[in-house]
Protein backbone atom coordinates (compact mmCIF):
# COMPACT_ATOMS: atom_id res chain seq x y z
CA UNK A 1 0.00 0.00 0.00
CA UNK A 2 1.33 3.13 -0.95
CA UNK A 3 -0.13 6.50 0.71
CA UNK A 4 0.07 10.12 -0.23
CA UNK A 5 2.74 12.43 1.56
CA UNK A 6 -0.72 14.17 2.61
CA UNK A 7 -2.02 11.36 4.26
CA UNK A 8 0.91 9.99 6.07
CA UNK A 9 1.06 13.51 7.27
CA UNK A 10 -2.30 13.71 8.54
CA UNK A 11 -1.77 10.08 10.36
CA UNK A 12 1.99 11.65 11.75
CA UNK A 13 0.26 15.21 13.27
CA UNK A 14 -2.78 12.77 14.87
CA UNK A 15 -1.06 11.01 16.20
CA UNK A 16 1.60 13.12 17.84
CA UNK A 17 -1.13 15.83 18.76
CA UNK A 18 -2.69 12.68 20.42
CA UNK A 19 0.32 11.63 22.31
CA UNK A 20 1.65 15.58 23.63
CA UNK A 21 -2.06 15.95 24.74
CA UNK A 22 -2.40 12.75 26.73
CA UNK A 23 1.14 13.51 28.60
CA UNK A 24 0.16 16.94 28.69
CA UNK A 25 -2.47 15.39 31.30
CA UNK A 26 -0.14 14.01 34.12
CA UNK A 27 1.10 16.28 36.32
CA UNK A 28 -2.32 18.57 36.04
CA UNK A 29 -3.66 14.53 37.59
CA UNK A 30 -0.98 13.96 39.80
CA UNK A 31 -1.35 17.31 41.31
CA UNK A 32 -4.69 17.50 41.56
CA UNK A 33 -5.91 20.00 39.00
CA UNK A 34 -7.53 17.43 37.11
CA UNK A 35 -10.20 15.82 38.65
CA UNK A 36 -12.14 13.78 36.73
CA UNK A 37 -10.56 10.41 36.34
CA UNK A 38 -8.52 10.05 33.32
CA UNK A 39 -7.86 6.73 31.43
CA UNK A 40 -4.76 7.64 29.20
CA UNK A 41 -4.05 5.74 25.68
CA UNK A 42 -0.49 6.60 25.09
CA UNK A 43 0.70 3.55 23.00
CA UNK A 44 -2.45 2.99 21.22
CA UNK A 45 -2.80 6.03 18.82
CA UNK A 46 -2.11 4.32 15.93
CA UNK A 47 -5.54 2.35 16.48
CA UNK A 48 -7.77 4.96 16.21
CA UNK A 49 -6.32 7.04 13.89
CA UNK A 50 -5.58 4.48 11.50
CA UNK A 51 -9.25 3.63 11.80
CA UNK A 52 -10.45 6.90 11.91
CA UNK A 53 -8.74 8.28 8.71
CA UNK A 54 -9.93 4.99 7.13
CA UNK A 55 -13.59 6.28 7.16
CA UNK A 56 -15.67 8.94 5.89
CA UNK A 57 -17.05 12.10 8.81
CA UNK A 58 -20.29 10.51 7.99
CA UNK A 59 -19.33 7.20 9.68
CA UNK A 60 -19.93 6.94 13.66
CA UNK A 61 -17.92 5.64 16.31
CA UNK A 62 -18.80 4.55 19.56
CA UNK A 63 -15.99 4.58 22.36
CA UNK A 64 -15.19 3.39 25.70
CA UNK A 65 -13.32 4.45 29.25
CA UNK A 66 -10.15 5.51 26.99
CA UNK A 67 -11.52 7.61 24.47
CA UNK A 68 -9.52 10.60 24.48
CA UNK A 69 -7.69 9.03 20.89
CA UNK A 70 -11.10 8.33 19.21
CA UNK A 71 -12.57 11.84 19.70
CA UNK A 72 -10.00 13.62 18.49
CA UNK A 73 -9.02 10.95 15.49
CA UNK A 74 -12.67 11.27 14.57
CA UNK A 75 -12.37 15.04 14.48
CA UNK A 76 -13.30 15.93 18.02
CA UNK A 77 -12.20 19.68 18.84
CA UNK A 78 -8.83 19.81 21.25
CA UNK A 79 -10.49 22.70 22.98
CA UNK A 80 -13.52 20.90 23.54
CA UNK A 81 -12.14 17.74 25.04
CA UNK A 82 -9.25 20.02 27.19
CA UNK A 83 -12.28 21.93 28.64
CA UNK A 84 -14.39 18.76 29.46
CA UNK A 85 -11.45 17.08 31.14
CA UNK A 86 -11.01 20.42 33.22
CA UNK A 87 -14.80 20.09 33.64
CA UNK A 88 -15.16 23.57 32.00
CA UNK A 89 -18.50 24.85 30.54
CA UNK A 90 -17.25 24.69 27.13
CA UNK A 91 -16.41 20.80 26.64
CA UNK A 92 -18.52 18.28 25.17
CA UNK A 93 -20.36 17.68 27.12
CA UNK A 94 -20.47 20.90 29.08
CA UNK A 95 -18.32 19.91 31.47
CA UNK A 96 -20.64 17.65 33.18
CA UNK A 97 -19.46 14.08 31.48
CA UNK A 98 -15.73 14.46 32.18
CA UNK A 99 -13.01 12.43 30.76
CA UNK A 100 -15.24 9.06 29.86
CA UNK A 101 -18.25 10.99 28.44
CA UNK A 102 -17.32 12.34 25.57
CA UNK A 103 -19.29 13.30 22.46
CA UNK A 104 -19.38 15.07 19.06
CA UNK A 105 -22.13 14.18 16.55
CA UNK A 106 -21.17 15.99 14.05
CA UNK A 107 -17.84 13.97 12.99
CA UNK A 108 -19.76 10.73 13.68
CA UNK A 109 -18.46 10.19 17.19
CA UNK A 110 -21.93 9.52 18.81
CA UNK A 111 -20.29 9.19 22.45
CA UNK A 112 -17.98 7.31 25.20
CA UNK A 113 -18.88 5.89 28.22
CA UNK A 114 -17.44 4.69 31.49
CA UNK A 115 -19.76 1.26 31.61
CA UNK A 116 -17.54 -1.74 30.35
CA UNK A 117 -19.09 -2.73 26.80
CA UNK A 118 -22.02 -0.13 27.29
CA UNK A 119 -21.37 1.41 24.21
CA UNK A 120 -21.55 -1.63 22.02
CA UNK A 121 -24.83 -2.32 21.60
CA UNK A 122 -26.01 1.12 20.80
CA UNK A 123 -22.82 1.00 17.88
CA UNK A 124 -25.13 -1.84 16.96
CA UNK A 125 -27.88 0.04 16.90
CA UNK A 126 -27.02 2.47 14.73
CA UNK A 127 -25.51 0.27 12.59
CA UNK A 128 -29.41 -1.24 12.32
CA UNK A 129 -30.82 1.77 11.86
CA UNK A 130 -28.01 2.52 8.81
CA UNK A 131 -28.43 -0.38 7.04
CA UNK A 132 -32.28 0.31 7.16
CA UNK A 133 -32.10 3.64 5.74
CA UNK A 134 -29.42 2.81 3.51
CA UNK A 135 -27.27 5.57 3.96
CA UNK A 136 -24.46 3.57 3.65
CA UNK A 137 -22.99 5.01 6.99
CA UNK A 138 -20.30 2.03 8.82
CA UNK A 139 -20.55 2.00 12.67
CA UNK A 140 -17.68 1.31 14.52
CA UNK A 141 -17.70 -0.27 18.33
CA UNK A 142 -14.58 0.22 20.27
CA UNK A 143 -14.27 -2.27 22.78
CA UNK A 144 -11.25 -3.41 25.03
CA UNK A 145 -10.34 -6.62 25.88
CA UNK A 146 -12.21 -6.31 29.36
CA UNK A 147 -15.25 -6.16 27.46
CA UNK A 148 -14.68 -9.70 26.18
CA UNK A 149 -16.15 -10.92 29.36
CA UNK A 150 -19.53 -9.37 28.58
CA UNK A 151 -22.34 -11.05 27.40
CA UNK A 152 -23.76 -7.88 25.87
CA UNK A 153 -20.90 -8.34 23.26
CA UNK A 154 -22.17 -12.01 22.41
CA UNK A 155 -25.54 -10.93 21.99
CA UNK A 156 -24.59 -7.90 19.90
CA UNK A 157 -21.89 -10.41 17.95
CA UNK A 158 -25.21 -12.47 16.78
CA UNK A 159 -27.63 -9.65 16.30
CA UNK A 160 -24.79 -7.80 14.30
CA UNK A 161 -24.61 -11.38 12.00
CA UNK A 162 -27.84 -12.25 11.89
CA UNK A 163 -29.10 -8.60 9.99
CA UNK A 164 -25.43 -8.55 8.26
CA UNK A 165 -24.83 -5.19 9.73
CA UNK A 166 -22.33 -2.30 8.59
CA UNK A 167 -20.77 -2.42 11.99
CA UNK A 168 -16.51 -2.87 12.67
CA UNK A 169 -15.96 -4.63 16.36
CA UNK A 170 -12.22 -2.81 17.10
CA UNK A 171 -11.00 -4.59 19.71
CA UNK A 172 -8.23 -2.74 21.23
CA UNK A 173 -6.44 -5.73 22.84
CA UNK A 174 -3.92 -3.91 25.57
CA UNK A 175 -2.77 -7.40 27.15
CA UNK A 176 -3.98 -6.11 30.89
CA UNK A 177 -7.83 -5.84 31.66
CA UNK A 178 -7.03 -3.31 34.82
CA UNK A 179 -4.26 -5.11 36.25
CA UNK A 180 -4.41 -8.79 35.49
CA UNK A 181 -2.40 -9.93 32.78
CA UNK A 182 -4.96 -11.77 29.79
CA UNK A 183 -3.45 -15.07 30.28
CA UNK A 184 -4.62 -14.88 33.52
CA UNK A 185 -8.24 -14.39 32.59
CA UNK A 186 -8.58 -15.98 29.25
CA UNK A 187 -7.87 -19.59 28.36
CA UNK A 188 -7.80 -18.88 24.58
CA UNK A 189 -6.01 -15.54 23.92
CA UNK A 190 -6.45 -14.54 20.36
CA UNK A 191 -9.77 -12.74 20.82
CA UNK A 192 -10.27 -12.54 17.40
CA UNK A 193 -11.69 -16.16 17.53
CA UNK A 194 -14.90 -15.53 19.12
CA UNK A 195 -16.33 -13.96 16.32
CA UNK A 196 -15.99 -17.04 14.55
CA UNK A 197 -18.97 -19.29 15.70
CA UNK A 198 -21.30 -15.95 14.35
CA UNK A 199 -19.27 -16.63 11.23
CA UNK A 200 -18.58 -12.98 11.49
CA UNK A 201 -14.87 -12.26 9.26
CA UNK A 202 -12.13 -11.44 11.73
CA UNK A 203 -9.03 -10.11 11.83
CA UNK A 204 -5.60 -9.89 13.84
CA UNK A 205 -3.91 -6.76 13.44
CA UNK A 206 -0.63 -5.01 14.47
CA UNK A 207 -2.12 -2.38 16.41
CA UNK A 208 0.76 -0.13 16.09
CA UNK A 209 1.89 -0.42 12.88
CA UNK A 210 -0.53 2.63 11.74
CA UNK A 211 -0.14 1.55 8.46
CA UNK A 212 -1.46 -1.99 8.22
CA UNK A 213 -4.58 -0.54 10.80
CA UNK A 214 -5.42 2.00 8.08
CA UNK A 215 -4.87 -0.31 5.15
CA UNK A 216 -6.82 -3.12 7.43
CA UNK A 217 -9.70 -0.86 8.05
CA UNK A 218 -10.09 0.31 4.48
CA UNK A 219 -10.32 -2.92 3.70
CA UNK A 220 -13.06 -3.98 6.19
CA UNK A 221 -14.84 -0.32 5.98
CA UNK A 222 -15.31 -1.52 1.80
CA UNK A 223 -16.78 -4.93 2.95
CA UNK A 224 -19.35 -3.45 5.29
CA UNK A 225 -20.44 -1.03 2.37
CA UNK A 226 -20.80 -3.67 0.32
CA UNK A 227 -23.14 -5.53 2.65
CA UNK A 228 -20.69 -8.36 3.80
CA UNK A 229 -20.17 -6.79 7.46
CA UNK A 230 -20.19 -7.33 10.48
CA UNK A 231 -16.41 -7.21 10.58
CA UNK A 232 -14.38 -8.26 13.96
CA UNK A 233 -10.81 -6.46 14.37
CA UNK A 234 -8.67 -7.79 17.18
CA UNK A 235 -5.78 -4.52 17.20
CA UNK A 236 -2.67 -6.10 19.36
CA UNK A 237 -1.25 -3.20 21.32
CA UNK A 238 -0.02 -2.33 24.52
CA UNK A 239 -0.75 0.83 26.81
CA UNK A 240 2.78 2.89 28.48
CA UNK A 241 0.52 4.80 31.37
CA UNK A 242 -2.05 3.22 34.68
CA UNK A 243 -5.44 1.44 33.91
CA UNK A 244 -6.07 5.22 35.58
CA UNK A 245 -3.91 8.05 35.92
CA UNK A 246 -0.19 8.08 34.93
CA UNK A 247 0.53 5.01 37.00
CA UNK A 248 -1.38 2.16 38.28
CA UNK A 249 -2.77 2.22 41.21
CA UNK A 250 -3.21 -0.42 43.59
CA UNK A 251 -4.37 0.30 47.21
CA UNK A 252 -3.70 3.86 47.07
CA UNK A 253 0.27 3.31 46.15
CA UNK A 254 1.42 4.46 42.63
CA UNK A 255 3.50 1.88 41.44
CA UNK A 256 3.34 -0.48 38.10
CA UNK A 257 2.91 -4.33 38.39
CA UNK A 258 3.83 -5.01 34.92
CA UNK A 259 7.13 -6.32 33.93
CA UNK A 260 9.56 -3.58 32.95
CA UNK A 261 10.97 -6.34 30.50
CA UNK A 262 7.26 -6.20 28.90
CA UNK A 263 7.10 -2.49 28.96
CA UNK A 264 10.57 -2.02 27.40
CA UNK A 265 9.72 -4.47 24.44
CA UNK A 266 6.88 -2.57 23.94
CA UNK A 267 8.52 0.53 23.92
CA UNK A 268 10.74 -0.48 21.25
CA UNK A 269 7.31 -1.12 18.85
CA UNK A 270 6.23 2.83 19.85
CA UNK A 271 3.85 3.39 16.77
CA UNK A 272 4.27 7.32 16.38
CA UNK A 273 8.27 5.87 16.44
CA UNK A 274 7.53 3.17 13.75
CA UNK A 275 5.76 6.00 11.41
CA UNK A 276 8.78 8.03 11.80
CA UNK A 277 11.20 5.55 10.41
CA UNK A 278 8.89 5.10 7.99
CA UNK A 279 9.02 8.71 6.61
CA UNK A 280 12.75 9.04 7.08
CA UNK A 281 13.24 5.87 5.04
CA UNK A 282 10.63 7.05 2.49
CA UNK A 283 12.22 10.80 2.13
CA UNK A 284 8.31 11.86 3.08
CA UNK A 285 9.76 14.42 5.39
CA UNK A 286 13.09 15.73 6.66
CA UNK A 287 13.71 16.29 10.04
CA UNK A 288 13.24 19.56 9.91
CA UNK A 289 9.73 19.28 8.83
CA UNK A 290 8.93 16.71 11.36
CA UNK A 291 10.24 19.23 13.73
CA UNK A 292 8.10 22.07 12.75
CA UNK A 293 4.83 19.30 12.97
CA UNK A 294 5.40 18.60 16.54
CA UNK A 295 6.14 22.29 17.62
CA UNK A 296 2.69 23.00 15.82
CA UNK A 297 0.80 19.95 17.57
CA UNK A 298 2.61 21.46 21.01
CA UNK A 299 1.69 24.73 20.35
CA UNK A 300 -2.08 23.43 19.73
CA UNK A 301 -2.04 21.46 22.77
CA UNK A 302 -0.82 24.62 24.83
CA UNK A 303 -3.57 26.29 23.41
CA UNK A 304 -5.92 24.11 24.17
CA UNK A 305 -4.92 24.18 28.16
CA UNK A 306 -5.26 28.01 28.30
CA UNK A 307 -8.67 27.50 26.64
CA UNK A 308 -9.69 25.24 29.18
CA UNK A 309 -8.56 26.85 32.38
CA UNK A 310 -9.95 30.48 30.82
CA UNK A 311 -13.00 28.93 30.24
CA UNK A 312 -15.98 29.31 32.80
CA UNK A 313 -17.06 26.02 35.30
CA UNK A 314 -20.83 24.90 35.17
CA UNK A 315 -22.63 27.18 37.75
CA UNK A 316 -24.30 25.50 40.18
CA UNK A 317 -27.83 26.83 40.30
CA UNK A 318 -27.70 24.59 36.65
CA UNK A 319 -26.65 21.38 38.38
CA UNK A 320 -29.92 19.83 36.73
CA UNK A 321 -29.88 21.43 33.49
CA UNK A 322 -28.84 18.45 31.51
CA UNK A 323 -30.68 15.66 33.42
CA UNK A 324 -33.90 14.56 31.84
CA UNK A 325 -36.28 12.66 34.05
Amino acid sequence: MILSRDTLCDLYKAMIIIRLFEESLVEPILSGEVHTPCHLCSGQEAIAVGLCKALSQDDYIFGNHRSHGHFLAKGGSLRALAAEIYCRETGCSRGRGGSMHLIDPTVGMLGSAPIVAGTISLAVGAALASSIRKDGRISVSFLGDGATGEGVLYESLNFAALKKLPIIFACENNLYATHMPIRECRVNRPIRKIAEPFGIDNHEVDGNNILQVYDKVQQAAEACRKGSGPVFMEFLTYRYRGHVGPDDNVQGLHMDLRPQEELAHWLEKDPIQRLERYIREHHVMDELELQSFKREAENEVQDAKAYAESSARPRIEEITRYVFA
